[in-house]
């Protein structure tokens, strides 16, 4: 993770969260996806 800034892009929210989207890092272009209510911040290669 560079730590760059981070774009959020929302697919589907409820009145309280973001339950699923993506984060894109504006420096680097990695994805970091958002499945029920969670970011998963993990490098894509220790993504399961």
């Amino acid at each position: 993770m560079c730590k760059g800034d981070l774009i959020l892009e929302v697919f589907e929210e409820n009145e309280s969260e973001i339950l699923a989207g993506k984060l894109c890092c504006r420096a680097c272009n990695e994805i970091y996806p958002i499945e029920d209510g969670i970011p998963n911040m993990l490098p894509p290669e220790l993504r399961e």
